[in-house]
């Protein structure tokens, strides 16, 4: 079995009508599809909920779940804020600032962009809390090739250690004058 690509990848909500419209009005998402019930289909369990489904491009598509039963919404506070986030990729450097002004202009925080060589990022947070990145590729294929030789070593040097492997620390090395990255 080969997996073909992520069906979809769910989230909880706090609001769902809030949340599609906020996806919607700020990632320019399409509103695929709502399933509503009152017991969940794969326990049985009587827990009402609606799921909405947005379109995130090409085939992938983001789920949110709103539990209006469930405790109130919280994350996990073992793992740091920046850790566990949805990376959405834009299609260049001129959208990805583009998409910063139109998020600043809206009244949300935006952090960015940041360089991380082969793509740079801004990130900013849902409605739900859920941090979000928009990404645009900045990758050469020598780079991207200098990291697939050596992914395997810093995977096995990482799991022996725990420290960060320098395999591919040219990736966070300040440029050479004149040579910006």
């Amino acid at each position: 079995m080969k997996i073909k690509q992520i069906h979809h990848v769910a989230y909880r909500c706090k609001d769902a009508k809030e949340t599609v419209e906020w996806y919607v009005k700020h990632l320019n998402m399409n509103f695929v599809l709502a399933i509503a019930e009152d017991e969940v289909p794969s326990t049985k369990a009587p827990d009402p909920y609606m799921h909405v489904f947005l379109d995130a491009g090409q085939g992938n598509i983001l789920a949110f779940f709103e539990l209006p039963t469930q405790p109130e919404m919280g994350r996990d506070t073992n793992t740091p804020a920046w850790v566990q986030h949805l990376a959405l990729e834009v299609g260049s450097m001129d959208e990805l600032l583009a998409a910063k002004e139109r998020l600043v202009a809206a009244g949300i925080d935006v952090l960015g962009p940041v360089n991380h060589t082969i793509f740079k990022s801004i990130y900013f947070f849902d409605p739900n809390g859920h941090r979000l990145e928009l990404a645009a590729n900045t990758g050469t294929p020598d780079m991207m090739k200098k990291l697939d030789d050596v992914k395997w070593d810093m995977l096995e040097e990482w799991s022996k250690t725990k420290r960060a492997p320098r395999h591919a620390a040219w990736m966070h090395a300040p440029a050479p004058e004149g040579n910006a990255q």
